[in-house]
């Protein structure tokens, strides 16, 4: 990173083959700081040509030294990657709170972490086994574990570094080799990560990472290229869908985490000085812009009033502000598109007869200025088949829903597309296995809320997504299966014999 004469971060080049580049058909874009709605950095950003230079190169890596190097040795330097990201995630933490408008203290907790997925991705590299399948005696038969390929990985704008993580880490692991497309609205720690693989000495091609624009740009054309294996990809069903249309020419793999619609259930037995806890915390964290947020709350109808009166003094204790600012909980919405969804849901909400407790509004006064802040926001009297209930805001709005016992609960978690997290609050251990048992989704936190960590498989069913991240499980979408049968008597009849 080097500063411009107009006092912005520069990026000028492209991480592709080991070597820093110049984009060939791509140009500069701006990374807007959304706290103020002004650029605070200048970045490359690649092309079709770039695209194509950069799968070249993770081909080459595939079929030369890397596609040749065995699990310890990979992990060795996944091992390596983590020390040295560790040593910056709290320089890592500050880039992405000014790329993302994320709170200054919730990146710092989160990045502060990710070392660990790199560590637990190192610990699986030498341990991809294949297995001996029993035959008669004349044959011995065996399976062999591959890397899929050149894998593309495309990373969205809520929470880059960690989603990154969660692809680089199996993809490296497993052997096969990446060009990363990092969201345009936040490419920096991208090319920050770039210089650590550098670092660590990874072999040139890789990872290689090509900062870009989705539809008709960088994203598009990685998706259709042939010479790509798999796509990996977090972020909005629509564009995934986009992406599978495209990819589908060349029969490509594709891992998808698509977002939801958490239910959240608070039943009247639950702790629920420790359910508002979870349920406000997890409204409103990241700016309420994360696919694993309890949006829905489904409170039981005897206590529905009391977590509604608390949803808003709780609100109210929201210190929005300055991402940087170490006293701010929630900074701005990511961009003034997404600024401009949020306020749109709180108006379906009004038209559709839901009751607005607190907030949803813009704020603009002093220095809130032009950044894309909004309100911590709560609706009550919420239903299932409003707007506000069934499609993701991205936005920090909470729908309170009441319902009443665990049949109608389990009805209203179950009555959406999504089926990435839930939540339930209660302290009737039967029922909480009961409800948990019934939920369609993948995974399911019962009296805590939002933890996710290496080992603990993610992903969802329904229009959440196809495939697990993190966990042995994360593997599996990188990895091939190959059966190798042998003869043991090295005889074939002849079938003409006769």
């Amino acid at each position: 990173m080097d500063i411009g004469h107009q006092g912005l971060a520069r990026y000028p080049h492209l991480f592709i083959g080991g070597e820093w580049v110049a984009p060939e058909d791509g140009g500069m874009m701006d990374s807007v700081d959304p706290s103020t709605g002004r650029p605070w950095a200048t970045v490359a950003w690649g092309g079709k040509r770039d695209i194509d230079r950069a799968v070249a190169a993770a081909r080459a890596a595939l079929d030369g030294p890397w596609g040749r190097m065995p699990g310890h040795e990979r992990a060795a330097l996944l091992y390596r990657l983590a020390d040295l990201y560790q040593a910056r995630a709290a320089e890592l933490a500050v880039l992405e709170s000014r790329d993302s408008g994320r709170a200054l203290r919730e990146s710092r907790a989160d990045l502060g972490a990710h070392h660990n997925w790199y560590r637990w991705f190192a610990s699986l590299a030498d341990k991809i086994w294949g297995r001996t399948v029993p035959m008669d005696d004349s044959v011995h038969v065996f399976t062999s574990r591959l890397p899929v390929g050149v894998v593309g990985a495309i990373t969205p704008w809520n929470a880059p570094m960690l989603t990154t993580a969660w692809k680089l880490g199996p993809a490296l692991a497993t052997g096969c080799t990446v060009v990363l497309k990092p969201a345009e609205l936040t490419p920096v720690t991208a090319l920050e990560l770039a210089k650590m693989i550098e670092q660590a000495g990874f072999p040139p091609g890789v990872v290689n990472v090509v900062p870009g624009y989705g539809a008709g740009g960088a994203g598009e054309y990685l998706t259709a290229h042939p010479d790509v294996d798999k796509i990996a990809f977090t972020g909005e069903g629509n564009t995934a869908k986009a992406i599978l249309r495209t990819g589908a020419e060349t029969l490509k793999r594709f891992s998808f985490e698509l977002g939801g619609k958490a239910p959240h259930i608070i039943f009247a037995d639950a702790d629920i000085d420790q359910a508002l806890n979870a349920a406000t915390g997890s409204a409103w964290a990241v700016c309420g812009q994360s696919c694993a947020l309890g949006s829905r709350v489904l409170v039981e109808r005897p206590v529905y009033d009391r977590v509604v009166e608390a949803f808003a003094a709780r609100a109210a204790k929201v210190r929005v502000g300055m991402p940087l600012d170490e006293a701010t909980h929630m900074g701005p919405q990511a961009s003034a598109e997404q600024l401009a969804k949020t306020l749109s849901y709180v108006g379906y909400g009004k038209d559709e007869g839901a009751e607005l407790i607190t907030g949803g509004n813009r704020l603009t006064e002093g220095a809130f200025g032009d950044g894309y802040f909004v309100q911590p926001t709560v609706f009550a009297g919420v239903t299932n088949q409003m707007r506000i209930a069934r499609e993701e805001i991205f936005g920090p709005v909470a729908a309170l829903i009441p319902f009443d016992g665990e049949d109608e609960a389990v009805a209203i978690a179950n009555d959406t597309t999504y089926g990435l997290t839930a939540g339930l609050w209660s302290q009737d251990v039967g029922r909480a296995h009961r409800v948990a048992a019934r939920i369609r989704a993948g995974i399911v936190w019962v009296n805590t809320y939002r933890y996710i960590r290496w080992t603990t498989p993610y992903g969802g069913f329904k229009a959440s997504g196809w495939g697990r991240e993190n966990g042995v499980e994360a593997l599996d979408s990188y990895l091939e299966t190959r059966t190798t049968v042998v003869s043991t008597t090295g005889r074939f009849p002849d079938a003409y014999a006769n």
